[in-house]
């Protein structure tokens, strides 16, 4: 319960006073309880490092529902008051609704929703001296994107860094130094399709290691639970887990994080994703 409220008051001191603490204690709560539930110690993960996990989400989720208006709700929003000002300071006089339609080239009802779209507060974006919907761009990810973002970057680093010997320099030769198969295959020897095999198998066992950690629900059942195998995956898990969370935070991460090549490359179609 102290883990909830530490982290109910680090959401706190980012958001605007009208969100409600015991709301998101509630929540906080209800994922401890759910955590508790679903936590399995021999994945080898602290149970405090996995809580914590579940408990952000919910107060992400949580926040999420206070606020009824989407991205594209504020930018209509802010797009009318724009075209407002300009036509106001053009013809010297407030702007009619067919003129407001016609300068930004849409219809009469699409002008009236983003109407009542302005008109309406959000609680938990809007409802500040300085809206905080304001100050952030469309396109560009909330906070509470940004908390999970950061997250996921740093287990990634940590998937990258636990990988076999083998397996990591095929995964970061490809994807983080931009070599080819061709070469990667004169390194180590093997044939190119072996190298597309080695990244297929890299790639599955790095999604599976970040998903031990961050949503266990989607790691698949093994065929066989007390196979050799599976007990190396599950060691590998853990230190994925463990290097995660002895590695830098915020500031310190974005200095050291994985460099975005790794999202950029085409080879991320192949699915680097947990």
């Amino acid at each position: 319960m102290p883990l909830v409220g530490y982290h109910v008051s680090e959401v706190l001191s980012r958001v605007p006073a009208t969100v409600s603490r015991e709301d998101l204690v509630s929540a906080g709560h209800l994922a401890l309880v759910l955590a508790a539930r679903a936590y399995d110690p021999e994945t080898g993960v602290p149970f405090p490092r996995y809580a914590a996990l579940r408990i952000r989400g919910a107060l992400i989720d949580e926040l999420r529902s206070m606020d009824w208006a989407s991205r594209g709700a504020r930018h209509r929003a802010r797009e009318l008051s724009a075209a407002s000002d300009r036509l106001t300071a053009t013809l010297g006089r407030t702007p009619t609704r067919t003129e407001l339609a016609a300068h930004l080239g849409t219809d009469l009802a699409a002008v009236d929703q983003a109407r009542q779209d302005a008109e309406r507060r959000v609680l938990s974006m809007d409802a500040t001296v300085h809206p905080v919907a304001d100050l952030v761009r469309d396109d560009a990810p909330g906070p509470e994107d940004n908390v999970l973002i950061t997250e996921r970057l740093r287990y990634l680093r940590a998937a990258v860094e636990t990988l076999p010997d083998r397996l990591r320099t095929v995964i970061d030769g490809l994807f983080l130094q931009d070599r080819s198969v061709a070469e990667l295959a004169e390194e180590l020897g093997v044939t190119q399709s072996r190298i597309s095999q080695l990244r297929t198998e890299g790639l599955a066992l790095m999604r599976d290691g970040l998903n031990a950690s961050l949503d266990p629900q989607l790691v698949p059942v093994a065929e066989r639970p007390d196979g050799v195998a599976e007990r190396r995956r599950r060691t590998y898990f853990a230190a994925v887990a463990a290097r995660a969370a002895a590695a830098p935070t915020a500031a310190g991460l974005l200095a050291t994080t994985v460099p975005t090549p790794f999202a950029d490359s085409a080879h991320a179609r192949d699915g680097v994703t947990a």
